[in-house]
């Protein structure tokens, strides 16, 4: 089926639209996993049970545990491929970029060595387990242990 002009420019936008949601959302992901561990040892600290909620802890280790074993695989994160994908599919190159593409990409992607991304999401992971075990998590839905 071929799309008449109006509609294909229509259709671009769209897909430029659900690249920008897809990098919102990696960057959600990544601000979870790099935010939760604080969160959790405070959370302990204080005394608020919440941060110890099975759900929540099992998804923050379930996340870092993803990441370190794309890193460690060498595999690229599926969701930049999809984002790339979508890009690319709504012809932009690297220097078309929506405002929230640019700035989102800037807090989220960085250049260095492959085995640094691997030193660094592993030892991550290390402080989630090692965070894990002193603060284990509770299956009651309030935290409370």
């Amino acid at each position: 089926m071929r799309l008449g002009a109006g509609h294909r420019v229509l259709w671009l936008e769209v897909v430029k639209v659900l690249a920008d949601i897809v990098l919102i959302v990696h960057t959600l992901i990544a601000v979870f996993v790099v935010a939760g561990l604080p969160i959790i040892v405070a959370g302990n600290i204080a005394g608020a049970n919440w941060v110890n909620a099975w759900w929540f802890r099992l998804t923050h280790l379930a996340s870092i545990a993803v990441i370190v074993a794309q890193a460690w695989l060498g595999m690229v994160c599926p969701l930049t491929t999809l984002e790339m994908w979508l890009r690319r599919k709504a012809g932009q190159v690297s220097y078309e970029e929506s405002f929230i593409e640019h700035w989102l990409s800037e807090l989220l992607f960085y250049e260095a060595p492959g085995w640094v991304f691997t030193v660094v999401y592993s030892g991550f992971g290390i402080l989630v387990a090692l965070v894990w075990w002193r603060y284990p998590p509770s299956r009651r839905p309030n935290g409370h242990p």
